[in-house]
């Protein structure tokens, strides 16, 4: 089928998304709030054993029992969208922040997470996933609310 994504053997496409939470921030504050690699460092999970900024794109982290995870800013639609993907193609995926302005000084933030995964690792860290995305967007909404 045109357009369709093929898989390799034995890969699932995961879609992974955190509730939509609501900022008294402009979606420009969010966007170059989340464009920055050291702002993720306060939005990390209690269970966080590793945080490191590498350089101006790119931070790794590890939560505690899961291997380090490196993360690097891909791309971004200015106030609107920030895409970070993983910066090995043993694990391809990107972790998403979609904002949308919704008054002056108010925005509505959702992470999405997509990536190509076996089946056996997609049910092992789909629970560890889903928890990481509500901690991203609960912290989020701590530092910025």
């Amino acid at each position: 089928m045109i357009g369709e994504k093929i898989q390799p053997s034995g890969v699932n496409s995961m879609h992974l998304e955190s509730p939509e939470i609501q900022l008294p921030k402009s979606a420009e504050t969010v966007y170059t709030f989340l464009s920055q690699p050291d702002n993720f460092g306060p939005l990390m999970p209690s269970n966080t054993s590793k945080f490191e900024v590498l350089d101006e794109k790119t931070f790794v982290f590890a939560l505690s029992g899961m291997p380090e995870i490196k993360l690097r800013f891909k791309e971004g639609t200015p106030f609107q969208e920030v895409v970070l993907g993983a910066a090995s193609d043993k694990l391809p995926f990107e972790l998403k922040a979609h904002i949308q302005q919704t008054a002056a000084e108010q925005s509505q933030v959702k992470l999405t997470f997509d990536g190509d995964l076996n089946p056996m690792m997609a049910m092992m860290i789909q629970g560890p996933l889903n928890s990481f995305l509500k901690a991203l967007v609960e912290n989020l909404s701590k530092v910025l609310g």
